[in-house]
């Protein structure tokens, strides 16, 4: 007889003493079967609790052997209370535990039952049904015997029993009487696969055969003479479920999905419409509804145009497939869990079990109670996923792909009207195709839904323990949960509503590396040595204005702001930590006057937007920065002049007749140039505000408009829009800029640069001439910016430039902010893209989080 056991969970060995129950064990590790660990003894527990195996208490007066008795009692409560908790440690790990007792008695044994289902682990059992006479024969050569009495206590109790363990829940129940001709094997996880070459998984197809073609097709699948779709390097295709119900050609997709299972070219998961056809197809009593009625309409056709016999054989064959479906598969790569995909969702304890509740939890996700329509409320079960396993799942459509907590949702709602989504593993990339018509014909349609519920408030429980965010210029952006809370904190109590917080500008870095040059930091031939490098041959250098970033989203009136952001409002503006640019008086004369400007100019009808959307730099610098100004650069130049002045003085009259005193005086000579310099380089960006007409904007990028974002226009298109706004408002300016192409270019940028820094002026930014710049796929700097020399003495000191300093200095690592800056990009440009595609509150503003949260990740701020 062949025996299989389990890949996991609990065998449960009944017997009475001398049955064979530890020499089989025994046997089979020997034997390499199983593993010595995976044996729990409760002789063994004895020993680890009172380093007693046994106590005999036959052939002792009756006081002690009660006493005895009540000893070997005690040490066996605590050998099986520890046992127990091995035992379901060992379950929630998913191993297997052989548990070597005797297991007479009913309570034992459905004790280990109900740990088996509440750990979602199977439990199957040995029954050694051994004669009496060779039970009590075995004990005579026991080193320990347990004695004749026992033995037969012991048998009478096996015999009565034995009869109802086959109905006690146990998955397989084997009876063993001689071990003679018994052969044991170990069966795998059935829901753990390779990726192989690589897999394909599918969001719900909902009978969108048409879609699912195009799809494949589009990845690369062929059709070969069986009219199977097969894919040149060997990948394979998961459906998450839910190929059938509502769409026009369910049963066709079924089939399909049959055929390309059988053939071992395809994985199907089990799903709430598949779980309820299954059951109808079995002739369950189901109420089909939800677009469930359109399945049998189908099955009513094909039997009209097939007849009846190739109706039930197909009917049998399609309830056999969903039935055995996977409640969710566990893919490996290298023997190693890298991906689980299940329909609704899945808890981190159920992942690579397999039980009813297992099956329910994936089918129907967390569920709790029902809305006024009937639908089951659905509890957001993504926020409690902990480990590092990516779990793809559809269900519940959204309107993209969405990336929370390692966790994607990849049902893009194609039976409403949406798209079929499959997300590429191991490349992590999403191809969709669009829905060709909205199928589902409902009025309560999951995407519709989600527009209204859009500027609901985000789950903040979602991004507490670190999330990640897929963008779209540079992939899985992830947030560490160390930096996670300080900008939630941040968000809560200090920055503008998150309604109006739809984008952070990304820091910038300087040159990647220092200037060669041996008197300078920075230098504009770096910056374009860097691009050059990276093959982009047209270069946009820009006058770099010295004030405070801020972003301004205008709207064309309030009704624009309601109906983007549910805010009674015609605009914000707000620094690039999110908070409120200006009071709140000095606010409204800003936006209301830009607003009467860009209607007089008839911005937003000549456009056709209701908003728009600007990154751009406000001066003067002491507007943000008075207090920074006055607690510390006036603070140190004013001292800095005094002390130096005085020290020269004293160092003039000591040196006339002492050369050595003339080198220190030559020193102090420059260092006291040194102060001057940093006292006139913070004082130039600095002017008295009177009134609005003292503030200055000046907008680099034109971000978004309510149609359509920016991205792709070159920076010479945004150059030429900020003109059009300086032209349009008097709080508008331009921004000086040139061209870089050649040689010749190259020398008049950097001699402007020289000029103008010189002159006391902060310096250039360097960018591509396209907004968003790859080489060979990789994302390229988005600006660096060139900082001045003088300007610098107020970043790193005013005596910053001595060799000493300076060469310290040219060692500095600028590694950490560019990478920094690619990924605060990337964020941006996402949030952007979502805010302007009307997508939820919650979508937005986990780009606007994470931006946040890795500036509060430690970083040289003088960078």
């Amino acid at each position: 007889m062949k025996i299989g056991m389990p890949h996991a969970g609990i065998v449960l060995l009944i017997g009475p003493s001398n049955s064979g129950k530890s020499t089989l064990l025994t046997k089979l590790i020997n034997d390499q079967i199983i593993l010595a660990s995976e044996v729990v003894s409760s002789d063994q527990f004895r020993v680890l609790v009172s380093d007693k195996e046994f106590i005999d208490w036959t052939n002792r007066p009756q006081d002690e052997a009660a006493g005895l008795m009540d000893e070997y009692g005690a040490i066996s409560t605590e050998a099986f209370t520890m046992m127990d908790a091995l035992i379901e440690t060992r379950c929630r790990l998913n191993k297997i535990s052989f548990v070597d007792a005797t297991h007479l008695h009913s309570d034992d044994r459905k004790r280990y039952v109900a740990l088996a289902e509440k750990n979602n682990v199977p439990i199957i059992s040995f029954v050694f049904d051994i004669p009496e006479a060779e039970l009590l024969q075995r004990d005579e050569l026991r080193d320990l015997p347990r004695g004749r009495r026992r033995i037969k206590q012991q048998f009478q109790v096996f015999s009565k029993e034995k009869r109802w363990i086959k109905k006690e829940g146990f998955a397989s129940v084997y009876t063993i009487k001689d071990t003679e001709g018994l052969e044991f094997f170990r069966r795998t996880n059935p829901l753990e696969k390779d990726i192989g070459s690589g897999i394909d998984v599918i969001g719900d197809v909902h009978g969108c055969f048409e879609e699912l073609i195009e799809l494949l097709v589009k990845m690369d699948y062929r059709e070969n003479a069986e009219g199977l779709f097969v894919h040149p390097q060997g990948r394979k295709f998961v459906s998450v479920g839910d190929v059938m119900s509502r769409g026009p050609a369910s049963l066709e997709t079924m089939r399909f999905f049959l055929r390309h299972v059988e053939a071992e070219l395809a994985y199907m998961i089990d799903s709430n419409h598949g779980w309820k056809i299954a059951r109808w197809l079995d002739g369950r009593n189901v109420v089909l509804s939800h677009g469930d009625e359109k399945v049998e309409q189908e099955f009513v056709a094909f039997e009209q145009a097939e007849g009846s016999e190739k109706a039930a054989a197909l009917k049998t064959a399609l309830k056999e497939f969903l039935l055995e479906a996977p409640s969710h598969l566990v893919f490996t790569k290298n023997g190693v869990p890298v991906l689980v995909s299940a329909h609704a969702g899945i808890k981190d304890e159920f992942i690579g079990k397999e039980s009813a509740a297992v099956h329910d939890f994936c089918r129907y996700g967390d569920t709790g109670g029902f809305d006024q329509h009937g639908k089951p409320v659905r509890k957001d079960w993504t926020v409690f996923h902990a480990t590092r396993s990516l779990i793809v799942w559809g269900h519940d459509p959204k309107p993209r792909p969405l990336l929370i907590n390692n966790t994607i949702n990849i049902d893009q709602g194609v039976v409403f009207g949406g798209a079929l989504t499959a997300y590429r593993y191991p490349e992590r990339d999403f191809v969709s195709v669009a829905a060709k018509e909205n199928y589902a014909g409902t009025t309560d349609n999951p995407l519709y839904e989600w527009k209204k519920n859009r500027l609901n408030p985000p789950n903040i429980a979602k991004f507490l323990h670190g999330y990640s965010v897929l963008t779209e210029e540079l992939g899985e952006v992830k947030v560490q949960p160390e930096i996670v809370k300080p900008a939630i904190d941040a968000v809560s109590h200090f920055t503008v509503p998150i309604e109006q917080l739809v984008y952070i500008p990304p820091t910038m870095s300087p040159t990647p590396k220092p200037s060669r040059l041996a008197d300078f930091l920075e230098h504009p031939q770096e910056a374009i040595d860097y691009y050059r490098s990276n093959g982009i041959e047209t270069l946009i250098a820009e006058k770099k204005h010295m004030g405070s970033r801020a972003v301004l989203l205008l709207f064309e009136n309030k009704e624009a702001a309601l109906k983007h952001t549910g805010m009674d409002t015609l605009g914000i503006i707000h620094t690039r930590t999110g908070k409120r640019f200006f009071d709140a008086e000095t606010e409204q004369l800003v936006v209301e006057r830009l607003n009467r400007e860009l209607a007089q100019k008839d911005y937003f009808r000549k456009y056709g937007t209701d908003f728009v959307l600007l990154d751009a730099e406000v001066m003067p610098w002491n507007l943000k920065a008075k207090e920074l100004i006055n607690g510390q650069y006036a603070h140190v130049a004013e001292n800095a002049i005094l002390d130096r002045s005085s020290l020269l003085t004293k160092l003039t009259q000591a040196s006339v007749d002492n050369e050595e005193l003339k080198k220190w005086l030559e020193e102090y000579e420059q260092k006291l140039e040194n102060a001057h310099t940093f006292r006139d380089v913070f004082q130039k960006y600095c002017w008295e505000v009177d009134g609005v007409e003292s503030i200055q904007i000046a907008p680099f990028h034109v971000l978004a408009h309510s149609e359509e974002t920016f991205f792709d226009k070159p920076h010479t298109w945004h150059m030429a829009m900020n003109r059009e706004f300086a032209e349009e408002s008097e709080l508008f300016v331009a921004t000086e800029f040139k061209v870089i192409t050649d040689e010749a270019s190259e020398q008049e940028v950097i001699d402007w640069w020289r000029q103008m820094t010189e002159e006391g002026h902060e310096g250039i930014v360097i960018k591509p001439e396209s907004y968003v710049a790859r080489n060979r796929g990789k994302l390229l700097q988005p600006a660096i910016k060139v900082r001045g020399r003088k300007y610098l003495s107020i970043i790193y000191g005013m005596d910053y430039l001595q060799p000493e300093n300076l060469s310290r200095l040219k060692n500095r690592n600028t590694g950490k902010k560019q990478k920094m800056a690619l990924k605060e990009f990337a964020l941006g440009l996402e949030g952007i893209s979502r805010f302007q595609n009307g997508e939820s509150i919650e979508r937005v503003h986990e780009c606007v989080l994470a931006t946040l949260a890795l500036e509060s990740d430690p970083v040289d701020p003088r960078l």
